[in-house]
């Protein structure tokens, strides 16, 4: 952990102990001009790269919330999905109890009302009484 905060320390003191272009070049090139700035590719692998650190510890961390957030909005998705279907299935249950005690009352009723009975008897059956006459119409 020490050479992650002391990089800034490392890259000043090697950028002082560098020497200096001597003044009697008139011309440098890009490489000798980049080499001054960043240093040559064996300071900079031995700095660990360009990128200092903590950036690539806060793109880590980024990554890592990001991901995390796309994993909650999409469970809260489905969270809110399930939620109406189970309103959906619970409204359900509940007409269907209600038709089943509707269906039990009438069943109550066809065992012991007489008059239920009787009425069953003629509309489904379509039976009569023996002291009755069935007249066709057409």
């Amino acid at each position: 952990m020490s050479r992650v905060v002391n990089t800034y320390w490392v890259d000043e003191r090697i950028q002082t102990q560098r020497v200096l272009p001597r003044p009697n070049s008139t011309r440098t090139s890009v490489q000798e001009i980049s080499a001054n700035i960043i240093g040559t590719r064996s300071e900079v692998r031995r700095r660990g790269g360009i990128i200092p650190s903590w950036v690539v510890f806060g793109m880590i961390i980024l990554a890592t919330s990001a991901v995390c957030l796309t994993v909650n909005v999409r469970t809260r998705a489905k969270v809110q999905i399930a939620s109406q279907d189970f309103s959906a299935m619970k409204s359900d249950v509940e007409n269907l109890r209600s038709i089943n005690q509707s269906l039990r009352t009438q069943i109550e009723r066809l065992r012991n009302d007489p008059r239920t009975i009787e009425t069953a008897a003629r509309t489904r059956l379509n039976m009569v009484r023996s002291n009755e006459f069935v007249v066709p119409v057409e």
